[in-house]
């Protein structure tokens, strides 16, 4: 199976391929939506074989391998919770910092809608008027002219 991970400025991350079965993980400098595409190798159209695929998507903190930390950076059980817990107060930190941004959007979104709900009142009031306006100036002219006033 080839793997192949775009990031959202359509650059590649990984493209590898893997035998029978395989676990891939990549690190991303953008944020943003990501394409991961499958492509299946084999060249029998139709075959009876089925192909089963399980895609387990782990974010943050949840995907990093801390055993392997411990073991390739020969850490103490405290080091390594203290590692975990930096990991995890960083991503409290951009989950904070999205949110923010998403406020931030919301918030410029609702104000432009208020702004323009304002308008259009104001809008439907002038025309309103100027329709009123125009109909006495209208009736009047008309029963004048009929010599009924």
């Amino acid at each position: 199976m080839l793997v192949e991970v775009r990031d959202p400025e359509d650059k590649i991350i990984l493209s590898r391929t893997y035998a029978a079965e395989g676990r891939f993980t990549f690190t991303s400098h953008s944020a943003g939506e990501h394409v991961v595409c499958l492509h299946s190798n084999s060249t029998a159209w139709f075959s009876a074989g089925q192909l089963r695929v399980h895609l387990d998507i782990q974010v943050g903190e949840h995907a990093v391998d801390y055993q392997q930390i411990q073991a390739k950076d020969k850490l103490s059980e405290l080091q390594l919770r203290v590692r975990q817990l930096l990991d995890q107060v960083e991503q409290i930190t951009k989950e904070q910092n999205y949110q923010r941004y998403r406020e931030e959007r919301f918030r410029q979104t609702s104000e432009s809608t208020n702004q323009r709900v304002l308008w259009w009142s104001i809008v439907q009031t002038v025309i309103l008027l100027i329709t009123g306006f125009w109909q006495m100036r209208h009736l009047k002219s008309f029963f004048e002219a009929k010599k009924l006033v």
